[in-house]
């Protein structure tokens, strides 16, 4: 540890040597990056979160006179923002090195660093270390300081804040596309979205199995949804359309048909499709009506063109937006009134009908799933239950149809009539198994 003492003191004198009024930024932080590449793969995870505390929170304690400390002299120059982004990307530098090698114990004390620290610290009597503190209690209070928290919760047994961290899986997602954020952000947040999604993927098929299982102890298991008893019933609801009138038949004969058909004649055939075969209460005919108002404005100047895959993306994507959120800041006038009626299956069946026509809008999707999430994050959950209920029913809905696993019903009782009515779906079992992989 010795040698670790000596070897820190120089990279300190290296990194903040440029410090003077002609200071290379970019060079210094291409340094301090290269330093923690080194460290987090070389030391001990205990000694890389001490090295991290010197570097940008116990120079803060500085009993010093009125001068920059350490690390942040390189950025006093009017450059909080450089220092914002800097210490951004060494947090994940470190979350993503031990994302790799399971060491996700130290990125929850990563966290807890800047805990400490909001509880300890004492304001200076130095103006200069004052401004300093200032910018790291703003990093503290920050969006990006927020999304940092949610690898440091992936475990569901682990989150104890807000409701939205449970769907953090979409708000993951949109971490990994922002091409504003440091490329080892990206790389984790892509990493442990796909993560939760497996592990959702896993634990609902092994619920199903042993929740079926006469023998199986309900210790076993584990609901990973939160709708409690009944969740088993809604699975068998969601998969009963096979054969013929299934999800994925119906989406094949329907690309087939509408193959060479104008995009004014898409727009009539996307109407009939999604709505085949849905339920039709009073608020779902005006669904109806509105989406095919809002579809029939859409590129009008293109109707007479014939439907290309471009085509079929970017309408597929323009149903989503109006199911959801078309300006990506509020929520949609049908996102709403389908919720607030109760009409969360018939919307999570309309929105995976699209997805089924066009693979490649899932992750608009998803990204449209994280914006309504943030928007209403600020609400407690006894507020967004109706929220909280689609959600759980679309993740459910998602993992069954649009995953790599292959759901299906088996009637158990053969003396029964076939028919998948509410009253009858005792009489089957869901089963599960791997997808054969087939060419898109």
């Amino acid at each position: 540890m010795n040698d670790n003492s000596l070897q820190r003191s120089q990279r300190h004198q290296d990194i903040v040597k440029s410090n003077s009024q002609q200071v290379n930024v970019q060079i210094a932080q291409e340094k301090l990056y290269s330093f923690l590449v080194k460290i987090v793969k070389s030391w001990e995870p205990e000694e890389v979160l001490q090295e991290f505390k010197r570097l940008f929170i116990d120079c803060l304690n500085s009993n010093k006179l009125d001068c920059v400390p350490g690390i942040y002299a390189i950025f006093f120059e009017d450059k909080e923002q450089e220092f914002h982004n800097t210490i951004k990307r060494c947090c994940y530098i470190l979350i993503n090195n031990w994302e790799t090698r399971r060491k996700n114990k130290y990125i929850q004390e990563l966290v807890d660093l800047f805990t400490t620290y909001q509880l300890t610290k004492r304001a200076s009597k130095y103006p200069k270390l004052n401004i300093c503190q200032t910018w790291l209690e703003n990093f503290i209070n920050s969006r990006d300081y927020e999304e940092l928290k949610i690898f440091a919760s992936r475990h569901e047994e682990q989150v104890k804040g807000n409701w939205t961290r449970r769907y953090s899986s979409f708000l993951l997602l949109t971490q990994s596309l922002n091409k504003n954020n440091p490329k080892e952000q990206q790389e984790a947040a892509i990493k442990l979205s796909k993560q939760m999604k497996d592990k959702f993927k896993f634990d609902l098929a092994m619920y199903i199995a042993r929740s079926q299982s006469a023998s199986a102890s309900v210790k076993n298991y584990k609901n990973p949804s939160i709708l409690g008893d009944n969740v088993l019933r809604l699975i068998k609801t969601i998969i009963a359309k096979k054969g013929v009138y299934s999800y994925e038949n119906i989406a094949r004969i329907f690309l087939t048909q509408t193959q060479n058909q104008t995009l004014q004649e898409f727009k009539e055939s996307i109407l009939k499709y999604l709505f085949f075969s849905v339920e039709s209460p009073a608020s779902v005919g005006v669904l109806r009506q509105q989406l095919a108002e809002k579809l029939s404005s859409w590129k009008a100047e293109s109707n007479e063109e014939t439907i290309t895959k471009d085509f079929l993306l970017r309408i597929c994507n323009r149903v989503i937006d109006c199911l959801t959120t078309e300006n990506v800041k509020q929520p949609a006038s049908l996102f709403i009134l389908l919720l607030s009626q109760g009409h969360s299956i018939t919307l999570v069946i309309l929105l995976l009908k699209t997805i089924l026509i066009s693979k490649n809008s899932r992750t608009h999707l998803e990204i449209r799933i994280a914006y309504l999430i943030s928007y209403y994050e600020k609400y407690p959950a006894e507020e967004c239950m109706w929220l909280i209920h689609f959600m759980e029913i679309f993740n459910i809905a998602f993992a069954i149809y649009a995953e790599n696993v292959e759901y299906s019903l088996l009637k158990m009782k053969k003396d029964e009539e076939i028919n998948h009515t509410e009253s009858s779906l005792d009489a089957y079992r869901v089963f599960s198994q791997l997808k054969a992989s087939t060419q898109e």
